[in-house]
């Protein structure tokens, strides 16, 4: 028999209260705002949230996860990775993120052994396990909780208890690190990242909520969501004008719309 929502929530707070103390890997996003969120409402002090500034975080992610973290009255550990640093991670294999997460789960390891600060955990959630995520061995080695996904809480479930707790991310819209926008085997430069989070942060400033712009060498390919994309017509002349001076030649708007791990689709030899 599944378990009720209510039952999955009574979870995550039975093993959050037998972890007794723990530092939260914490983006700003839905998922890690409603893990924080619930920790603090079982652990009180006894929870930390560390946020990373790095080149394939936008600034404006950033500084809504430290916002976030005031709110909820959670301590706020900030700390720098640089993944351009990591020549494992610039050349952009497949496994690129397990190369990025090792990087962050190990600084963070080791803000708990300095905090003594029992466990480590990430916002990760069930209908995660259903994708390409390679972060995820990292995860393991390193010994990283995902409460979450132990309690069996899915993306749409974490939505209905968030909005039930009040949360303003409770319809957040979905967010990856600006690597997920290149193609795999395309080396990273922090030029590259930068074009690609401005023409985000323009297509955002339009009023579009979900947004990803996938680079493909001379072509940018938007992502949007369906009621969308009547907006990105409307406006497709200032867009591709924008796009343009940031060094695209051509700009297409992708058809199948917005969805997670698109670029995962040329992992089985799909188009």
């Amino acid at each position: 028999m599944l378990a009720t929502l209510q039952q999955k929530l009574d979870r995550l707070k039975e093993l959050l209260g037998e972890m007794g103390s723990i530092l939260i890997a914490f983006s700003g996003g839905l998922d890690s705002t409603f893990l924080l969120k619930v920790a603090s409402n079982v652990l009180g002090d006894n929870v930390v949230a560390v946020t990373a500034e790095s080149p394939t975080y936008p600034a404006r992610e950033y500084e809504s996860a430290k916002k976030l973290a005031a709110e909820l009255g959670v301590r706020f550990i900030s700390i720098y990775t640089d993944e351009l640093n990591k020549p494992e991670f610039v050349c952009n294999p497949t496994d690129r993120c397990y190369w990025c997460k090792q990087e962050l789960f190990t600084t963070l390891k080791d803000i708990c052994a300095k905090e003594n600060v029992k466990w480590l955990a990430d916002g990760s959630n069930a209908d995660d396990l259903k994708d390409y995520r390679p972060g995820s061995k990292a995860a393991s080695e390193l010994g990283v909780r995902s409460p979450l996904c132990e309690a069996g809480l899915t993306k749409d479930e974490i939505r209905v208890l968030s909005k039930q707790l009040g949360l303003t991310t409770w319809d957040k819209p979905s967010f990856a690190c600006l690597a997920s926008r290149v193609p795999y085997g395309t080396a990273f430069t922090q030029e590259l990242l930068d074009r690609i989070g401005e023409a985000e942060e323009f297509l955002i400033s339009l009023g579009l909520r979900q947004v990803r712009v996938r680079h493909h060498d001379e072509i940018a390919r938007i992502e949007v969501e369906a009621q969308d994309v009547d907006e990105v017509m409307r406006t497709k002349d200032v867009i591709v004008s924008k796009l343009k001076a940031l060094g695209y030649t051509y700009v297409v708007l992708d058809l199948d719309g917005y969805r997670t791990g698109s670029m995962n689709l040329m992992l089985n030899g799909k188009d």
